[in-house]
């Protein structure tokens, strides 16, 4: 790993306890010895927390929260949890580690159960208070490291780490030179790895790796920093002048060359960088673009242009089926029925796709335990006890026990490593081909920085 990575440090439980008996606060759910009795009452509301960044310079994920108040209106609807309200706090973070572990006390001062569905790439910042809390994380996007070290984590999918193996895979069956534009931050310096252990399995050489800044309103020098690396390739590919690619999750010999191409994970600011690549790139067309979703969404296609946009022929790889699968259509109507036209909710955003899953695994439990003893412990003990959730089909069926945890190396919380492949396709984002790719060996077989 690139040197700013931090070492991964954190108190043992009872260096914890002895913390808080020194402080005289032994006794208080903030130390996470009387967390099991919040949430405990027949009466009370049922306490959760969901936060994301909104209104910031980088990325922001305003649908994230939206999507959590849209499903507790349905569940409230349909008489709550064991007739229990679902209360629904949100919080702004900001895109700032300060702002992080405000949520997370936040969560903890309110007796939150779980912080479900939400988005950050401070996890020093805030699994720590929720750790002291006894609070377990579900369903965060996956950008930090403590989201798939901590016990207290649930991942849903395998966040940025599965995305990034999964499109290394997708291109090395189609590019030659492949050039990475990537955030220059800590949770970025991770990226070049991952994808390289993709390409790796295709026989490619590692990607040329470009630091970009994650508030630019230009991405000039990042561009032709990204098209001298991926050069123009070895020749020409019929398969990626379609603009349907041949990435079906076989890896095939590729070393005879291909079209170079330059991949993006800058998040809303991909855009941004995409704008900047086409005044560079003079109409080399043998330089073909990529992302992975979140990067790159229906919605961005939409707004520049559709069928005549620029982003035709965009490889990415996703963690979810696309959005027009009808394993979606119950989150669809219910963001219909209940979302009344929150305009932050894009059905098509992995990050309110997300959301979606981390409370469908929140319901499930939740419904599975005896309505006067809900808690974050026995939400977090139910987890970890084995308690499976299925998601319609969205994942594979859901679950955290030892035996479930997949071997990867610094990521030992992830169980679902399934990824899809999508390209822009006259206009809208389809499916290269049916199902999941499974990558979860390729993070496993990835080489040590």
């Amino acid at each position: 790993m690139n040197g700013r990575r931090r070492p991964f440090l954190r108190p043992t439980p009872t260096a914890r306890v002895a913390a808080c008996a020194a402080a005289g606060t032994l006794l208080i759910s903030g130390c996470g010895i009387l967390s099991g009795s919040s949430n405990g009452s027949r009466d009370e509301p049922i306490t959760i927390m969901t936060w994301a960044p909104d209104d910031t310079n980088a990325t922001n994920m305003p649908g994230m929260p939206a999507m959590a108040q849209a499903y507790a209106r349905w569940v409230n609807d349909k008489g709550g949890i064991h007739g229990r309200e679902l209360r629904v706090l949100t919080c702004n973070e900001r895109n700032d580690a300060i702002a992080a572990a405000q949520c997370a006390r936040r969560a903890a001062d309110e007796k939150a159960v779980a912080v479900v569905g939400s988005y950050s790439q401070h996890g020093r910042s805030f699994m720590s208070p929720l750790e002291a809390a006894g609070i377990p994380y579900i369903g965060g996007y996956g950008l930090s490291e403590e989201e798939f070290t901590s016990p207290f984590s649930y991942p849903v999918n395998g966040g940025q780490a599965a995305l990034l193996a999964g499109n290394g895979r997708q291109l090395a069956s189609v590019c030659g030179a492949v050039s990475l534009v990537r955030p220059d931050t800590i949770a970025g310096d991770e990226l070049p790895e991952l994808l390289d252990a993709g390409l790796a399995e295709g026989n490619r050489s590692p990607a040329a790796d470009i630091r970009a800044p994650e508030d630019a309103s230009d991405y000039t020098r990042q561009a032709q920093q990204a098209l001298s690396g991926a050069g123009s390739g070895g020749g020409t590919s019929s398969d990626a002048s379609t603009g349907t690619g041949v990435s079906d999750g076989t890896v095939a010999d590729t070393t005879g060359g291909g079209p170079g191409c330059v991949t993006a994970a800058l998040g809303k600011r991909t855009n941004t960088f995409f704008d900047s690549f086409r005044r560079v790139q003079e109409d080399d067309s043998r330089v073909r673009i990529a992302s992975i979703l979140g990067s790159v969404r229906q919605s961005l296609v939409d707004s520049t242009g559709g069928r005549d946009s620029a982003l035709e022929g965009t490889y990415a790889t996703g963690w979810y089926p696309v959005a027009e699968d009808p394993r979606w259509k119950p989150m669809q109507k219910i963001v219909h029925d209940y979302a009344f036209d929150d305009n932050r909710i894009d059905i098509a955003d992995p990050g309110v796709q997300t959301t979606w899953i981390a409370y469908t695994v929140l319901r499930s439990v939740l419904t599975s335990l005896d309505p006067g003893k809900i808690s974050a412990h026995a939400v977090r003990t139910t987890l970890d006890r084995g308690h499976a959730t299925d998601t319609g089909g969205l994942t594979p069926k859901l679950r955290w026990r030892f035996q479930d945890l997949l071997p990867i190396r610094d990521y030992p919380r992830i169980v679902n490593a399934n990824v899809t492949y999508q390209v822009v396709k006259e206009g809208k984002l389809v499916a290269v081909r049916q199902g999941f790719v499974d990558v979860g060996q390729t993070l496993v077989n990835r080489k040590a920085a």
